[in-house]
């Protein structure tokens, strides 16, 4: 209970802060905002998406290199916090700089390793395994569903920044629960499962060192600027997981049934950053979608743009229980997972198609009944993956890459969302139909190419289903 509520209250934190950022950063000076083109402030929003998921790999290495799950889970949180703090209380660009610095590096961290503590709780062959982290999903969409309602609020009644506020406030109840209750966890938890040899500590400062100096030479001299920071961390996702698949493969501590297994997660890989690249538009496009088009009237009041982010949690807590009921109810006959994710894949791809009935309406035209019809299809989408995902994970995982190997189904979380940020900027409400058809159609043909291979994918898995 201590893991589900401090991830309910930073996802409170983390969607509630995300539900008015992309408003934030285009909304004029005299609505509050900062004025930016709204094509990139799409883009930095995925770019800080995909920051948050590829400093899963810090994160990560942290855990299994030097502290172990259990601490960095804890200094995580306090990092968040401190950004949401930076956001609420510093002024303009210096504020967003800051606070999205702090909060992608905390709840990088934060990820990887509560989805690896939550892991330390069953045994690989428990049946009841899918539906503990379907229980888990429901804390994360619990906080998904209150942080936009709650910032939303706040941001239209007193300003964005009482709405960044009241998002610290969520993660610092979240400290405090953690905090009471870390004890009662399993000792595993705080294993460090392949220590870090003294002799190459200071080594590791010194790169480190060197890629802080690298990012500020890039940012000063104008290579990295707001325009292209999506792309940067779209190729750093990228190199970084090719890295990480090569030195999980290479490696002399995994033996050759680990090695076929972290194979048989490759085409699962690629089918999640098909997924997170259409879902995650959520907080790009479906946003401008939600200011622009879409009529939020609700009996003469008219919603705040961030509430119709809490739409898909409401999906998620009502269905995540029926989930994790019909994969326990299943147990060995449940459908295998590269089966999961080929239909997650094509059913996120049908739900873009689902817009396109409504294209060319105009201003303020697509009913609201419409966003809440299709984001019940990103549901089931989600529920057939995300929480698919994190378990499948870490049943694959080589025991001396265990939190390494959580790390890298979110660098596929990463690279999807930063592909978000940058397809973002591709849309336009004149261009609907295509933009919706391209990108359903390529979700639909990688899910149905993965069903056909998935009796070569279950053989690579050795024995994991």
């Amino acid at each position: 209970m201590h893991i589900f509520g401090v991830e309910m209250w930073e996802r409170f934190s983390f969607y509630g802060m995300q539900g008015i950022l992309l408003i934030y950063l285009y909304y004029s000076a005299t609505e509050g905002g900062l004025g930016m083109d709204e094509s990139a402030a799409a883009g930095i929003v995925g770019a800080y998406g995909g920051g948050v998921y590829l400093s899963t790999i810090l994160g990560a290495w942290i855990a299994d290199r030097l502290l172990g799950s259990e601490r960095v889970l804890f200094l995580s949180a306090v990092v968040i916090m401190a950004g949401h703090i930076a956001l609420a209380l510093l002024p303009g660009f210096l504020g967003v700089g800051v606070g999205l610095i702090l909060v992608a590096f905390g709840s990088g961290g934060l990820k990887a390793n509560a989805t690896s503590v939550v892991g330390t709780l069953y045994a690989s062959t428990d049946t009841r395994r899918d539906a503990g982290f379907s229980i888990f999903y429901l804390g994360i969409n619990l906080g998904a569903f209150f942080g936009p309602i709650l910032t939303g609020l706040l941001q239209e009644s007193l300003g964005f920044h009482w709405g960044f506020g009241l998002a610290a406030v969520g993660m610092a109840f979240g400290l405090v629960q953690y905090a009471i209750g870390r004890k009662n966890l399993p000792a595993e938890a705080s294993v460090v499962p392949n220590p870090l040899p003294r002799d190459r500590i200071g080594l590791v400062i010194a790169v480190a060192v060197a890629a802080v100096v690298v990012i500020v030479v890039l940012v000063l001299t104008g290579l990295i600027a707001a325009d292209n920071l999506v792309l940067w961390v779209i190729g750093a996702t990228i190199v970084a997981a090719i890295a990480y698949f090569a030195v999980i493969l290479t490696s002399r501590r995994i033996d050759a049934t680990e090695r076929s297994r972290v194979y048989g997660f490759i085409p699962l890989f690629v089918a999640s950053v098909a997924f997170w690249s259409l879902y995650q538009q959520q907080f790009t496009v479906l946003t401008i979608y939600s200011d622009k088009q879409l009529n939020r009237d609700l009996f003469g009041w008219e919603m705040p743009v961030s509430w119709v982010q809490s739409i898909n949690p409401i999906f998620i807590i009502v269905l995540s229980g029926v989930f994790a009921a019909i994969w326990t109810k299943l147990g060995d006959r449940q459908p295998a997972t590269p089966v999961k994710f080929a239909f997650g894949t094509a059913i996120m791809g049908v739900a873009f198609l689902l817009f396109i009935p409504f294209a060319g309406g105009g201003e303020h035209s697509t009913p609201l009944l419409a966003i809440v019809g299709i984001l019940f299809v990103f549901t089931i989408a989600e529920l057939l993956l995300s929480p698919v995902g994190l378990s499948v994970t870490t049943k694959l995982a080589p025991r001396a890459f265990h939190t390494q190997m959580v790390a890298l189904f979110f660098l596929s979380v990463a690279l999807g969302t930063a592909i978000s940020g940058r397809l973002a900027e591709f849309y336009s409400a004149d261009d609907e139909v295509v933009y919706f058809g391209v990108l359903g159609g390529i979700a639909i043909v990688l899910g149905l190419a993965l069903a056909v291979g998935s009796r070569a994918v279950l053989r690579l898995m050795a024995g994991v289903r």
